[in-house]
């Protein structure tokens, strides 16, 4: 236990960043790709590595070196009406995510309790994670979020549970498969969009001014620049917590392709469902080990896309922000958070059906992710905001390839 409290104290903003990515809605994604498609999509879960990591690197070098968040930063170098659509699309896909997340939870702990009705629990677990976020400190929450971010480690074991063709699995990894048709391009849109997230750039570039601050640099001025360990460590846990991700969805996809594509089943609706359709197929461990993930994983997700939103908010209107801040200072970063859960809470009780507005909300994600791609890149190679951290030819190559690739799946859905 020692050694385990030692290895999540070496992890930072990165590996919630990471972690968090595969929240309950990305599970339901994931879930689908495997279960339409089989094994033909696990090579994107090692394709999408390296792109998801430059993004993210370059997110937290911006906020390490400006000392503030990236709305901030476009709001201080980039045209108004860029700045509106970055805070527009963050804020809705985050709400329609905030209701899938809470959604997903509710059923899966139905599945281990069903006694108790399904408003009673997503209410109990909205109030939960509200409580968390505003009462309790940054430093104290971050430790918390990193523990949540072990339960997807149940996604390992379920994966090893179910897959009965090893070399299937891995031809499927190292082995890219692609279908020219609209439902296949499709999908892939929404697994870039639900892994190379908006939310994601926002969440880490605050994150790891929430850090300076807990150190004590209380200001932007001393918050400003970086040296070459604090640089080298953003790295490390950054690609850390990437790689934790997409070992998780291509646990996810073996999962859903290992039991569901090879039985038939090949529409899976959400997570709850998958944990649920589980058993039949491979067992109660099984179904039990995928339901606790999603209750884990939402419980730390859904902090982060309420928090990514009122921090988007809160920069773009100047207002006091941040996790460190008590709630009596920061009314206006609280109450976004609180209104974005309770909103995402409603959507699941007025008749919209929140895993079609999220496979929607993800497709959304995909198509806008190339503009704030290109807005990422622009500034990470400013050198009025970088200075001497400007990018460099790798970070630009991985970015700009990114870019044109993310940039024609968008375009595909409109011509096929």
């Amino acid at each position: 236990m020692r050694i385990l409290r030692g290895i999540m104290q070496r992890f930072g903003p990165g590996f919630i960043t990471g972690a968090s990515d595969d929240d309950p809605s990305g599970i339901a994604t994931y879930t689908q790709a495997g279960a339409r498609f089989g094994f033909g999509l696990l090579w994107t879960a090692l394709f999408m590595l390296p792109m998801m990591s430059a993004i993210q690197e370059m997110v937290g070098r911006i906020g390490m070196v400006s000392g503030q968040g990236l709305t901030a930063v476009v709001r201080k170098n980039l045209p108004r009406w860029v700045l509106y659509m970055f805070v527009a699309l963050i804020v809705a896909a985050n709400t329609i995510n905030i209701g899938a997340d809470l959604g997903a939870m509710a059923d899966a702990m139905r599945l281990l309790i069903p006694q108790v009705p399904f408003a009673a629990m997503a209410l109990l677990f909205t109030v939960t994670i509200l409580l968390l976020e505003i009462f309790v400190t940054y430093k104290t929450y971050a430790r918390i979020l990193k523990w949540f971010g072990l339960a997807l480690v149940s996604y390992a074991a379920t994966a090893i549970m179910v897959t009965a063709s090893w070399p299937e699995l891995l031809r499927g990894l190292l082995v890219p498969q692609f279908i020219l048709n609209k439902e296949f391009i499709l999908m892939i849109v929404a697994l870039l969009g639900t892994t190379i997230s908006p939310y994601l750039f926002v969440w880490q570039s605050n994150e790891e001014v929430e850090e300076e601050v807990a150190q004590g640099r209380l200001t932007i001025a001393s918050r400003r620049g970086a040296n070459k360990t604090e640089m080298r460590d953003m790295r490390a846990d950054t690609f850390m917590g990437m790689t934790f991700s997409q070992v998780i969805m291509f646990c996810i996809v073996a999962t859903a392709a290992g039991t569901f594509f090879r039985n038939g089943l090949y529409d899976i609706q959400s997570s709850a469902q998958a944990a649920q359709a589980l058993t039949p197929l491979a067992g109660p461990m099984a179904s039990l080990v995928f339901a606790i993930g999603v209750i884990g994983v939402g419980l730390m997700a859904v902090p982060v896309l309420s928090a990514s939103a009122s921090y988007a908010l809160s920069e773009a209107f100047g207002w006091k922000e941040g996790l460190y801040k008590k709630f009596k200072d920061a009314h206006g970063f609280y109450g976004v958070i609180t209104f974005s859960t309770l909103i995402g809470l409603l959507i699941n009780f007025i008749g919209i059906n929140p895993i079609q507005a999220l496979i929607w909300a993800a497709v959304l994600n995909g198509l806008a992710t190339p503009p704030l791609i290109a807005v990422i890149l622009k500034l990470a190679n400013d050198k009025k905001v970088m200075g001497k951290w400007v990018n460099r030819g790798l970070s630009n190559t991985i970015g700009i390839i990114t870019l044109v690739l993310t940039t024609a799946c968008a375009i595909l859905i409109f011509i096929l």
